[in-house]
């Protein structure tokens, strides 16, 4: 799925909802942020974390600013549906969680209180 400055891609068989996940990026980073959002397997996120963060696992989400206005955010719906639990959530909001908390660090929020109070508000609203 593309809109303007936005693209999905899912290397799963999970089904995201893609119009939600739209409405939340341009509310968070505006319509002009250029966002890739790519949906991988857990053996690509612990591939993907342990060369960019140097932890041997998979992890549910990674999120990579580029640029000012431009990042891209991975999710791994298999390694999401088990944290969910965790967190008493169902595993299509947490996934839109995760989509919540990767944008934030892109617009350079460190966890946090301020961090933490904005996504409440955004959970609120979207989940």
């Amino acid at each position: 799925m593309k809109d303007n400055n936005f693209s999905i891609l899912n290397k799963t068989k999970s089904k995201p909802q893609s119009l939600l996940f739209i409405r939340i990026k341009n509310d968070v980073l505006g319509k002009n942020y250029e966002l890739s959002l790519v949906f991988i397997g857990s053996a690509r996120s612990q591939t993907l974390n342990k060369k960019y963060r140097k932890k041997d696992r998979p992890t549910n989400i990674l999120t990579f600013p580029l640029s000012k206005s431009e990042g891209e955010i991975f999710i791994a719906p298999e390694v999401a549906k088990r944290d969910a639990k965790k967190f008493d959530m169902k595993e299509g909001d947490f996934i839109t969680y995760l989509f919540i908390h990767g944008l934030l660090h892109l617009k350079d929020f460190k966890h946090g209180e301020k961090m933490d109070k904005k996504e409440t508000k955004l959970k609120k609203k979207y989940i």
